[in-house]
């Protein structure tokens, strides 16, 4: 499958209109077929044929168009609560709009569309979606807006959707089916009626399809402005996709692919339309390397700009940055707390991701674990989630040194611990751990012991996080590393409690991956500081610049940190598996007075359609493929090469937005396979097309169709008349067996929509009998009892 192909049903252009070289150029585009077989000069179709192709395609794209705006925008305003996600992205839009920093692990264009919607209204985002049920109405948010965003979104992806059918030259009735799917499909209108990034996500990858299938059929009049555009655009809206969510390089994927074989072929020096030089061949592959990567990668980078730009006071996303990136933001915390830490201070130690405190008490190791390891029989040292006497520690010199103050803790300082209740100091030694043999214990000593002949394993070093050398050890802004100074561990915890003999505490250990993320603390108190100490009178400190590249690294090592580790369970979560069968769906709202619900669900319908025809799709592959094997040419050349090429590259798109999410680790939902159904329904237009659309062969290609290649004759192909193309065919017969199955197919998925409309919605309520009329795959839907 090289790409989608550009064969037409219908001629394009106004009646007795004259074609330049140019024009005839364009025309020839709009009805040819794949290159290795386009004929040297286009058919041509009468005026009166011109005006009624363009008629009846823009007739029912005005009118699909109403109807998806129709079943988006229905009901709109219900339920005036915040619903699922919304707890999420509006607060994010809210955030935009207070310019208050904040974390998410999905790049930020989707969620600035939402604060523009807001803006536009004049609303200054006081509402910040804390809880599922929250009125609207009480809190005065516009929330009409911004949910009219995503449907406006959601209602012109239908449109797009006909017209990638459209401009991949299938029938009208092709064309309305592929469309129909989407537009009937309960799944695509409950996701496009929230305030969810779902909906620019879809628009988008259908945009990147249908800009692609434009510029593709343009490859015969390459550089041109029409064809600049068209590459631009697909570069354009490849960004848009994967700047609203990183599954976005799946479009990259399918897009990419077609774009190389292209340019293989392009490199063939038997091409049908002559060889290209080296210099030529270099400015087609500079040309897309230009708009489909450099493009793209430019207009990623500049709504990060504007995302930093924006959020430029603190927020509820400073704890997942690093002290750096928080100076350069006003009214940050962190930074009006910070106090220089001397020797001799009791602090308190946090693990910045758990967030437990660095604890010991009295208690001791076990002298046998569970799996008949063998423990220090030490003091335990363990993480303790709340604040204590025991979470206070001494942090003292390695050499002698007045205990006075003014002694500055330093950045790679050589430094011991002492535990202040137990007086006893810290160390780490070459004894497993109790839930990791690989790694050490952690426990303490008393002083005349570590300070004799344990002095060294008492020894910590010190490692600021991009701090420099000689840089002064803070509390709260300095994100370290307590790096055990003779063998070179790092101090650890995890999130999997102790047994009963520690309380259910967090295990500390050491850990020989030092590089890990996870090994970082901060001092969050100094218990010991005076009131009336020097170091509490601080002065207003103004925001440090850091570099644009320098904080888009950075949050993308926690954007893709905190998305892998999105791994706990739910109870609507679901596996790939399931979703082309739509065995489960997911409960977004429920009002258990009227019995009403929003459940996300798909068509069962059309969904088990769509999936069923990605299965015939591949048998036909298979068989023909076999036939071609065993010598028997089953279908025409212009026929396979619209079969492989365009309804392919459908069924590539499809692959490449599902087969992915196999290999996912983080929790998933039913909505990861909108863009994959998105996909299907492509395939499902096409194949109504294949099947009921091309008349048989004429008498002169049954001499070829069907006929073992071993019995045709050398020059056989030459003295047989060309194959019509697939214009000609579908315009010399009768649509009416095609048109006849588009209203089957659509009568049923319109049925099924209809019935599974109130979970859609939300309204009306169902009663009981109702609400188990619709568990046709035992969906987990509420009030069913």
């Amino acid at each position: 499958m090289a790409s989608p192909t550009s064969q037409s049903v219908r001629q394009r252009g106004g009646p007795g209109k004259k074609r330049g070289a140019k024009e005839e150029s364009e025309g020839a585009l709009n009805g040819a077929v794949d290159h290795s077989t386009a004929p040297s000069t286009p058919a041509k179709s009468s005026s009166s044929d011109g005006l009624t192709s363009d008629w009846d395609y823009k007739i029912a794209l005005v009118v699909i168009t109403i109807l998806a705006l129709a079943t988006r925008f229905y009901g709109i305003t219900h339920p005036n609560q915040v619903v699922f996600d919304e707890v999420h992205f509006g607060k994010f839009a809210s955030l935009y709009l207070q310019r208050s920093y904040f974390f998410d692990v999905h790049p930020p264009f989707g969620k600035l569309l939402f604060a523009f919607a807001g803006w536009l209204v004049g609303y200054n985002g006081e509402f910040l979606f804390e809880n599922i049920g929250d009125s609207y109405i009480t809190n005065r948010v516009p929330y009409v807006a911004y949910r009219s965003m995503p449907a406006l979104m959601g209602s012109f992806t239908v449109s797009t959707v006909f017209l990638i059918m459209w401009e991949s030259g299938y029938s009208l009735p092709a064309c309305i089916v592929a469309a129909g799917l989407v537009l009937f499909d309960n799944a695509h209108i409950g996701q496009t009626r929230l305030i969810l990034l779902d909906a620019s996500l879809v628009f988008a990858v259908a945009l990147s399809l249908l800009c692609y299938v434009r510029f593709y059929k343009l490859r015969h009049i390459p550089f041109s402005r029409k064809w600049w555009k068209w590459l631009l655009l697909t570069g354009i809206s490849l960004s848009c996709v994967i700047s609203t969510k990183y599954v976005g390089v799946f479009t990259f994927f399918s897009i990419g692919v077609p774009v190389l074989i292209d340019l293989w072929d392009l490199l063939d020096v038997n091409r049908r339309q002559g060889a290209l030089t080296l210099p030529e061949f270099g400015k087609h592959f500079g040309a897309r390397v230009i708009g489909l990567i450099i493009v793209p990668i430019m207009f990623y980078l500049f709504w990060f700009s504007v995302h930093f730009s924006i959020l430029t006071r603190s927020g509820p996303g400073d704890d997942f940055m690093t002290p750096e990136f928080q100076e350069t933001l006003s009214d940050n915390l962190m930074a009006q707390k910070a106090v220089n830490i001397d020797y001799f201070d009791s602090l308190t130690f946090r693990h910045k991701e758990t967030k437990v405190y660095l604890h010991s008490h009295p208690d001791t190791y076990p002298l046998r674990y569970e799996d008949g390891r063998i423990s220090s029989q030490g003091q335990q040292v363990t993480g303790y989630p709340h604040n204590d006497t025991n979470n206070h520690w001494q942090i003292i010199p390695t050499q002698q040194m007045p205990n006075e103050p003014g002694h500055r803790v330093k950045n790679g300082d050589i430094v011991r611990f002492r535990h202040l209740v137990t007086n006893t100091i810290l160390l780490t030694h070459d004894v497993a751990s109790p839930y990791f043999p690989t790694n050490q214990e952690f426990t303490t000593v008393t002083p005349d012991v570590g300070n004799g002949e344990r002095f060294n394993d008492t020894l910590f070093e010190l490692r600021i996080e991009n701090g420099k050398p000689g840089q002064d050890f803070k509390s709260i802004s300095s994100h370290v590393k307590l790096v055990h100074y003779p063998t070179k561990v790092a101090m650890w915890t995890h999130t999997t409690p102790l047994p009963d003999w520690a309380f259910k505490q967090a295990e500390i250990n050491g850990n020989k991956n030092i590089q890990q993320s996870s090994n970082i603390w901060f001092v969050e108190d100094i218990p010991s500081i005076s009131q009336d100490d020097a170091r509490l009178n601080r002065e207003s400190k103004k925001t440090k610049p850091l570099g644009f590249f320098r904080k888009y690294f950075e949050l993308q090592r926690a954007m893709f940190y905190h998305n892998n580790a999105l791994t706990s369970s739910h109870p609507y979560a679901s596996v790939p598996i399931q979703w082309p069968f739509l065995l489960r769906g997911v409960s977004f709202w429920t009002e258990n007075d009227t019995k009403r619900q929003i459940y996300f669900l798909g068509n069962p319908v059309g969904w088990w359609l769509a999936s069923s025809l990605l299965a015939v799709f591949a048998g036909i592959i298979g068989a023909d493929q076999i036939s071609q094997r065993r010598g028997f040419e089953t279908l025409d050349e212009r026929t396979r090469s619209r079969l492989y090429n365009s309804t392919g590259f459908f069924f590539l798109t499809w692959a490449a937005h599902y087969a992915p999410f196999f290999i996912m680790g983080r929790q998933l939902f039913l909505h990861h396979y909108l863009p994959a159904h998105l996909c299907s329904a492509l395939v499902t237009g096409a194949l109504v097309e294949f099947v009921f659309n091309l008349e048989p062969p004429a008498a002169d290609e049954a001499g070829q169709a069907g006929v073992p290649n071993s019995k045709k004759k050398r020059g056989d192909e030459k003295a047989q008349a060309r194959p019509r193309p697939v214009r000609e065919r579908i315009g010399s017969q009768s649509l009416l067996t095609t048109w006849a199955v588009a209203g089957a197919i659509l009568t049923a998925v319109i049925s099924s929509f209809i019935f599974f409309a109130p979970l859609t919605y939300g309204q009306p309520g169902l009663t009981v009998e109702q609400v188990l009329a619709r568990k046709w795959l035992n969906y987990d839907l509420h009030f069913a009892k």
